[in-house]
């Protein structure tokens, strides 16, 4: 329940707008505050259809081995018998970004936890493999969500393909993505699908995108704005 890839930006350039040092020890530190008309994860709402605040903050090292801390709010989740939830997402990350051939892959552990929420945390192993040329860049990923008590004892899958395109001269860039998932989150599959642009102003990045999944029948715009200092 976070960005479609978790840290893409540790296998190579970092995102547009993005805030990055390097310290002695070869560290890498990137970081990204910002705001969204809407939390949306693979086609679905996760703030109700409202703007939630999100951080995003990854630490790398020389080798290709990261870690990634993605916040973000969110509509109450796991909500307990005295009807209290979750209010903030919190997704930790670890994994491992390295160059074969010339592919760029990404292997990871991912936990999803809601700081309040009853029985909702659970882990996820993500994959990516993408290829670049020029200005455009393909992703082929997959997530796989093994069984456990929090997924109602069932496994669930994902996989997506992604098409991006940047220019780092102008700040322009643009994204595209179409997923189809099967399993504890979605028992008769759904399909999601996105498309956006963004622009960057030194280190502020404006994007806008269209998102839609098929168990609902309407697409949705989705608005940011994202600061780095």
């Amino acid at each position: 329940m976070r960005k479609v890839v978790v840290a893409l930006a540790a296998a190579g350039a970092l995102a547009p707008g993005a805030f990055a040092q390097v310290d002695n020890a070869g560290l890498s530190f990137d970081a990204t505050l910002g705001v969204v008309s809407d939390y949306r994860y693979r086609g679905l709402s996760l703030s109700d259809e409202a703007p939630a605040v999100q951080l995003d903050a990854t630490v790398s090292s020389p080798a290709g081995l990261y870690g990634n801390l993605f916040v973000s709010t969110i509509d109450e989740y796991g909500a307990d018998a005295g009807g209290d939830g979750a209010h903030v997402e919190v997704d930790y990350t670890l994994g491992w970004a390295f160059a074969a051939a010339d592919f760029d892959v990404d292997i990871a552990l991912s936990a999803y936890t809601y700081p309040g929420g009853t029985d909702v945390d659970y882990l996820t192993i993500p994959i990516a493999v993408s290829r670049s040329l020029d200005q455009w860049s393909v992703t082929l990923g997959y997530e796989y969500s093994p069984s456990q008590e929090n997924l109602g004892d069932a496994d669930g899958s994902y996989v997506w393909i992604g098409a991006d395109w940047a220019d780092e001269e102008s700040g322009f860039g643009f994204t595209s993505w179409v997923g189809h998932e099967d399993g504890a989150w979605a028992p008769d599959g759904k399909t999601d699908w996105g498309l956006g642009g963004y622009k960057t102003f030194g280190q502020i990045e404006l994007g806008l995108s269209v998102q839609g999944v098929d168990v609902e029948d309407d697409a949705t715009f989705v608005g940011s704005l994202t600061f780095s200092s």
